[in-house]
């Protein structure tokens, strides 16, 4: 039997759950339940973004419960067409691999090693034959597939659709099947992909799965979903205090919604803060301060985490830069050389002006004086700042993956 508090621990965070009745016949059995999650690694790194889903993975594991690690290294060389407008481009096994390897490092700073599960889909998919294939595929229709907004949005609008694509939602829910999964977590915009799986368990014979969804989290803008292709991502092996430095830089109303998804700390805690935050009990950067410690010290450690956190008081604290500053983020790939930054940004009325400024020794970069505008900026954060009044912070993001 779930207690309440359990109960409202799985709830947590979620957007949509199918059905709770079920989910509670299930756990109510007293048997572990088989937790799946799948991850397509069609990149090599795990951002916050992703350990949203990650975390509630931990609260059925420490609820007792078996979870199914699932790595989609055949999904992920389909290509997962969810919320894509085009189709897109497949990567090669050898592409999938490479980034697998490092999927299963990652996902360990927050899952018990012991108590999970780490499986291939092609471990089952890569057995099937074409009377396999086909048998599969008569278990869905060209009409239900439509169903998907962005299958539908593209046929309206005449964009191909690859029959491969067709195939990613089946063969997810066919994962389901081969693990005889008794819930499967998933994002919002895996949703359609998610009840395949409830619909083929049944074709099979097996007991249908509870389907959990989570939000997208928001990336550092606080507008568009966390992407390092868009730069606003915070990515679990960056070093500590570039974790705790862009933390630090996010508005006060996201701070709630990191709260709530990436927090430890309970709900009524989280509220508490809150309420202390708006009677003015307590600044809402002290409140930040600890959001960015903890989350710096389940990745890095603490001793780590408060090098970080004394790093960013050294920057911001004693150099008196205003804690109101402007942020301007590179996106993956694009230039980060200093002039660069200053004329796209803003922070310099052109490229000629940057120039002369620096030259003039009136530019400086964490609080040092740089005379060369063509200074490339590594990965990290930086203050940069322009004369006596112009201040802007500073994102570098990591170029591109190749």
């Amino acid at each position: 039997m779930v207690t309440k508090a359990e109960l409202e621990q799985l709830q947590r965070g979620t957007v949509e759950i199918i059905d709770l009745h079920e989910l509670k016949t299930k756990i109510g059995r007293g048997k572990p339940l088989r937790i799946k999650a799948g991850f397509d690694p069609t990149a090599p790194d795990i951002h916050l973004g992703h350990t949203v889903l990650i975390q509630k993975l931990k609260h059925f594991q420490e609820q007792g419960h078996d979870i199914l690690f699932l790595i989609g290294d055949f999904t992920g060389m389909i290509g997962d067409p969810s919320g894509k407008s085009e189709t897109r481009k497949t990567l090669t096994r050898e592409a999938v691999l490479a980034n697998a390897e490092t999927y299963k490092r990652q996902v360990f700073k927050i899952l018990d090693p012991d108590k999970t599960t780490v499986v291939f889909n092609s471990q089952w998919m890569d057995a099937f034959s074409a009377a396999d294939f086909v048998r599969l595929c008569s278990h869905s229709t060209v009409a239900r597939m439509l169903e998907r907004e962005d299958f539908s949005t593209r046929y309206a609008a005449g964009k191909p659709i690859a029959i491969h694509e067709f195939l990613y939602p089946l063969v997810q829910g066919y994962d389901s099947v081969a693990l005889r999964s008794d819930v499967e977590l998933g994002g919002t915009d895996q949703k359609f992909n998610l009840l395949m799986g409830r619909t083929l368990q049944r074709h099979y014979g097996q007991e249908s799965q509870v389907i959990l969804t989570v939000p997208i989290l928001e990336g550092l803008d606080g507008v568009q979903k966390m992407s390092k292709s868009l730069g606003n991502y915070i990515g679990i092996e960056e070093p500590a205090s570039d974790m705790f430095g862009k933390v630090m830089s996010v508005s006060d109303q996201l701070m709630w919604r990191y709260y709530e998804l990436l927090s430890d700390r309970s709900l009524a805690e989280v509220a508490g803060l809150r309420t202390d935050v708006d009677q003015g009990r307590l600044h809402p950067k002290q409140a930040k301060v600890d959001l960015a410690l903890e989350l710096s010290t389940r990745f890095h450690g603490r001793d780590q985490a408060n090098s970080a956190r004394e790093a960013f008081e050294r920057v911001f604290a004693q150099r008196e830069n205003p804690e109101d500053m402007d942020v301007f983020r590179t996106g993956s790939g694009s230039a980060s050389r200093l002039l660069a930054i200053l004329d796209t940004a803003g922070l310099c009325p052109s490229r000629a002006e940057a120039k002369r400024l620096c030259r003039q020794g009136a530019c400086t970069v964490n609080g040092e004086k740089v005379h060369d505008p063509e200074k490339v900026l590594e990965p990290g954060e930086y203050v940069l700042k322009v004369g006596k009044k112009r201040f802007l912070r500073v994102f570098v993001s990591e170029p591109a993956s190749s």
